[in-house]
Formats: structure tokens, C-alpha cells, sequence
């Protein structure tokens, strides 16, 4: 591999790079009860005419994430994330009547890390900052403060359940129509319902998420220079297009899902006994 990428005779060497450090992480697994779903004016109309609706399909389209110091816990940090997911439903409008529509929902999540202390604020150079000759309107050059870079990763949720409800039924909402953002309004095939109706829809979901803090490092690194690699590219011949896809292996895993090794089954890696 290292001849590949590097050449024969790549020249070793430590390095110093500046990156971002994990100080502290968590993965987690949670199971949305009820979140009530904001519909298009077409999606309400839909449930209005039928209370049997299933949901095809979820996907996150955006995740926000903020953080503040926990008061008394020197280093500790509160991250509070809000998390909008797309929904495609299907509604039956009768014996063969099936009609597609989009909904939208929203869900909260907090927790406690350790992110550390900083005391250093962080300058760097960019084009719109002049430093001979700053003007009144020239942007600041300073890109952070003494705060650590919350992060989230998260996969498309797994749907569990919907739900066509009647005004007066409980329901697990934390935002409303004026608090989603324009860029999640625009990923909607129309305009969010804003009044109240007596018919509204749920949603249970289980999301699987991983959240870390971090800060930015210096770090030394063992690295080698980058030489013109000795592998030359090999392209499809005029005769036959197919020459590069023919050499790929099969994907045999692909279309083994049944098949579960005893180690994933130790580690309750999606395997069940």
C-alpha cells in the first residue's frame, strides 16, 4: 500500500499539524414517543380523509447543535441538539387508493461532556480582514473563543410508528412552526401548515447518535512526503466499455444479510440469538 500512495522511497519524517482533538464522547440510542409531525396544507388535507397512514420513510435533514458551561463543573458542558427529520407517509384514501405525502418533525436531545478549559482566543488571516489598514466594515479576524466545537453524528432514525390523532390527545412537541429554519422549510415540497386542526399526525422513531467535543490541537505526527505514485491508471478500451467494471469483485457480503459470525453476535452487533 505505502508503495502505491508514496512511491518506492518515501522520505519519513515527524511533523507538526494542527487539528481537532476528542476530549470527550458518547454514543446513545433514543426512542421518540408521539413527536407530533408539522404537515403541508396537502398532508393535512390527507388525514383529514382517513385515519390510516403509515410512514415509508425518514431522513435527517439537518441537526443544530449549541453548548453552555454547567454552572459549578469547572470543564463540563451542557449540548443541547434539535434534530429535523423528512418523513414520506402514505395515506389509504380507500380500496386501492394510495396517496403520498410530506411531514416534518422535530426532536430534542441533551447532554453532559467534558470539553475542558480554554483561555486563548484564536486569530487567523482571511481575505476580507485587512491588517495594514482595517476599515469600519472589515470583518473580524478572530474564528473562535474559548469554547469547545460541539458534534453530532446520526443516522437516518428507524420508524416505528404513526399515528392519526384527535385534538385533546397528549403529544411530544418541542418547537413550532416559527422556530424551524428557512433551509429546513425549503427541503418541503410546499408551505407548513400553521393553524391548529382537530386531526393531527404522531410519530415514534428510534434514533442512534454519537456526540463528542472537541478543541482544537496541535499534534506531532509521523508523515511521509507524497512522490508520484508508480501505479498507472487503467482505463476502459474503446472495444470494451465494460473491461473496468468486469474486474471488480463481486460484493458476496452484500447479498448475505442473513449470515451472522459468532463475534458480532458477542458484541450484539444487529444479531439476535
Amino acid at each position: 500500500m505505502a508503495d502505491n500512495i508514496f512511491g518506492s522511497t518515501p522520505c519519513k519524517e515527524t511533523v507538526c499539524i494542527d487539528t481537532y482533538r476528542v476530549l470527550d464522547s458518547c454514543r446513545d440510542r433514543d426512542c421518540y414517543r408521539d413527536a407530533k409531525c408539522f404537515l403541508t396544507s396537502f398532508g393535512q388535507e390527507m388525514i383529514e380523509r382517513t385515519d390510516t397512514v403509515r410512514t415509508k420513510y425518514a431522513k435527517v435533514l439537518s441537526a443544530y447543535v449549541d453548548i453552555d458551561q454547567v454552572p459549578f463543573n469547572c470543564g463540563f458542558y451542557q449540548l443541547t441538539s434539535k434534530i429535523y427529520i423528512k418523513l414520506i407517509c402514505e395515506a389509504c384514501l380507500g380500496p386501492g387508493n394510495v396517496q403520498d405525502f410530506e411531514a416534518l418533525v422535530a426532536v430534542d436531545k441533551k447532554v453532559c461532556l467534558y470539553g475542558g478549559e480554554g483561555s486563548v482566543s484564536v486569530f487567523k488571516s482571511n481575505g476580507s480582514c485587512s491588517a495594514f489598514c482595517p476599515g469600519r466594515g472589515d470583518d473580524s479576524c478572530s474564528v473562535g473563543d474559548t469554547m469547545p466545537i460541539a458534534v453530532i453524528e446520526t443516522v437516518d432514525p428507524v420508524i416505528l410508528d404513526t399515528k392519526v390523532r384527535e385534538r385533546g390527545h397528549s403529544c411530544n412537541c418541542c418547537c413550532n412552526c416559527c422556530d424551524i429554519p428557512s433551509n429546513v422549510l425549503r427541503c418541503m415540497g410546499g408551505d407548513i401548515n400553521e393553524q391548529d386542526r382537530e386531526k393531527f399526525l404522531t410519530v415514534s422513531l428510534g434514533l442512534f447518535s454519537v456526540i463528542r467535543i472537541e478543541r482544537p490541537a496541535q499534534l506531532l505526527v509521523n508523515a511521509a512526503e507524497y512522490n508520484v505514485p508508480d501505479k498507472q491508471c487503467v482505463e476502459a478500451s474503446d472495444d470494451d466499455p465494460c473491461s473496468i467494471f468486469n474486474g471488480i469483485p463481486f460484493p458476496e457480503k452484500e447479498f448475505n444479510a442473513a449470515v451472522c459470525n459468532q463475534q458480532n453476535k458477542n458484541n450484539r452487533c444487529g444479531c439476535t440469538n
